[in-house]
């Protein structure tokens, strides 16, 4: 069959053009197709040749280059030079018989091409034909229902600034929340300011069947007095800010990639006028919008535009998806986010709902196209952080903070940095328990909420959160895999004492949480036994270092 037989026979309003090259039957078909009354499902086809005016077609067009100098590569030359009247020199002769030969062959036809330009008469012709398309095109203030305004509200502190995020986001000690609902009321907030200050969302939105669950609706919600834009629909709310999207994880990575990479400035290079774009999904599945992402931070990279920001939800994360089973936990899979070039991504893992807006706000004030934001569903008792000694929520914007710092009067054990949420609840616990005081085990314990946010941070704060010495003697905790905190691994025996959800090198089963969480062996009693194992073997771990050194040392 055919696509028209196949989206007829489910009701669709199909359209299609049998000459996709034909830009005038496409455009107007396309158009025709997508304004047409009523909601009925539409769908617009096109067909094209694989292999057009390469000489080869289908299948077989794919894969190696034509050979230099063939006939198969002088016959693709051919309908240029007809149409343009250009002679190439060596037309339909092989290949000059020295690489010195060929180079000044190939660079004499690309002058013949360019030599085009010399004729004045063509060139006037093509500057006022480029004249003239530009003229046609409207001025965004006459556009109908265009929402955009000259200003760029990204440089707009209140939505980058942690200090500026209002207090009642923020939930009190004792509260159980889970920390996915920190991204709800922080992208509450983000869409409100866009409504109060430039009449139209800050973020557009798009998730499957799990905009409630990852929380990611918050960016239709109302808040603090602004009405939220709600759900978009092409009738009845053509400004609503989260789209009704399937089951299409790929696609709305595409959809949202798409939309901050339009940017409808009058100044592109140096100013982004247009929308930015989260969407979510099980942090086990991140992997379905890597495609995109990988290709929306090239296009950032190497184009002289501005581009807008991706918003990447790896929610549900971790083994704390429990009653899901293994086939949704995101133990190795939302390790996608850091398959980029360092610094065209920042990652953040908030333990807690009260971290997420302060590291995201952080996050988007960076000159970063990719924010990949980790967040977990079960609830976590918001901590007494005055009491406990625990650095703010507000710190967590700078990627790194103290947990707990090693009590001054005793022999240091050495520094642990913590990472995900029942991990880190497991390991509050502990605090709370009083197991580091007396004779426990005198600690560091660093929240590693982000590394891109904390080296950001100047030499003294990094210093302060760990030094040299700190990171030498070091290991980590983490809900994720192990393998996923190379950022925060100093070295091998770091990496060999660390404690993780695959610290047997084998997939987690499933059950309740607290069933999981044992299992995963980042329960407070395993957490506490792999902590007094690192420092019962400290003499052997900096043996094997000390004894490197003196092999190499010079003599």
């Amino acid at each position: 069959g055919e696509p028209q037989e196949w989206f007829d026979s489910y009701g669709w309003r199909t359209r299609g053009v049998v000459d996709g090259t034909d830009y005038a039957q496409v455009t107007s078909t396309l158009l025709e197709n997508v304004f047409a009354d009523g909601d009925q499902p539409r769908c617009t086809w096109f067909k094209t040749i694989k292999g057009r005016g390469y000489g080869i077609e289908g299948y077989a067009s794919h894969g190696a280059a034509h050979k230099p100098n063939s006939e198969i590569f002088w016959g693709t030359k051919k309908f240029f030079s007809d149409k343009y009247g250009v002679e190439f020199t060596g037309f339909g002769q092989s290949k000059p018989d020295t690489a010195e030969e060929f180079k000044t062959q190939t660079a004499t036809n690309l002058q013949e091409v360019m030599s085009l330009l010399d004729d004045s008469a063509f060139c006037e012709y093509l500057a006022n034909r480029l004249v003239e398309l530009g003229d046609s095109v409207p001025a965004l203030a006459d556009i109908d229902g265009f929402r955009l305004g000259a200003e760029d509200p990204y440089q707009d502190a209140a939505l980058s600034d942690p200090a500026q995020l209002p207090e009642d986001m923020f939930f009190k000690p004792g509260e159980m929340q889970p920390n996915r609902k920190g991204l709800s009321n922080v992208a509450a907030y983000m869409n409100s300011v866009g409504r109060e200050k430039y009449g139209r969302p800050i973020v557009v939105a798009a998730s499957a069947d799990l905009a409630g669950s990852t929380n990611i609706d918050g960016f239709m919600k109302d808040w603090g007095g602004q009405k939220g834009f709600g759900w978009y629909d092409r009738s009845e709310n053509v400004g609503g800010s989260l789209l009704p999207t399937a089951i299409t994880e790929f696609s709305n990575a595409g959809l949202i990639c798409g939309l901050a990479s339009t940017n409808m400035s009058d100044d592109p290079e140096n100013s982004y006028v247009g929308y930015w774009g989260s969407c979510s999904t099980y942090g086990s599945f991140s992997y379905l919008k890597y495609g995109p992402m990988r290709l929306f931070s090239q296009l950032a990279q190497d184009s002289p535009n501005r581009m807008g920001k991706a918003i990447w939800i790896a929610g549900h994360s971790g083994p704390e998806t429990a009653e899901d089973s293994r086939t949704h936990f995101g133990i190795f899979s939302p390790g996608i986010t850091q398959f980029f070039p360092r610094g065209q991504v920042i990652d953040i893992h908030p333990y807690e709902p009260n971290e997420v807006g302060p590291a995201l706000a952080a996050a988007l004030a960076c000159d970063t196209p990719i924010v990949a934001l980790h967040t977990t569903r079960p609830n976590v008792e918001i901590p007494d952080r005055e009491g406990l000694g625990m650095g703010s929520y507000l710190d967590a914007a700078k990627g790194a903070y103290l947990i707990r710092d090693y009590d001054a009067s005793r022999p240091k054990d050495g520094c642990v940095f913590v990472r995900g949420t029942s991990s880190t609840a497991e390991v509050i616990k502990l605090l709370k328990a009083g197991a580091f005081d007396g004779n426990g085990p005198n600690v560091k314990l660093v929240a590693a909420v982000s590394h891109e946010l904390f080296m950001k941070q100047d030499a003294a704060y990094q210093e302060s959160i760990a030094s040299e010495a700190d990171w030498f003697n070091s290991t980590f905790i983490t809900n994720g895999a192990r393998q996923m905190m190379w950022l925060w691994t100093a070295h091998k025996t770091s990496f060999k004492y660390a404690m993780g959800s695959d610290w047997d090198d084998r997939w987690r089963t499933g059950g309740s949480g607290e069933e999981v969480i044992a299992e995963a062996k980042i329960d407070a009693e395993s957490l506490l036994a792999g902590i007094n194992k690192f420092i019962a073997d400290r003499e052997e771990r900096f043996a094997v270092y000390a004894n490197a050194c003196r092999e190499n040392a010079t003599v």
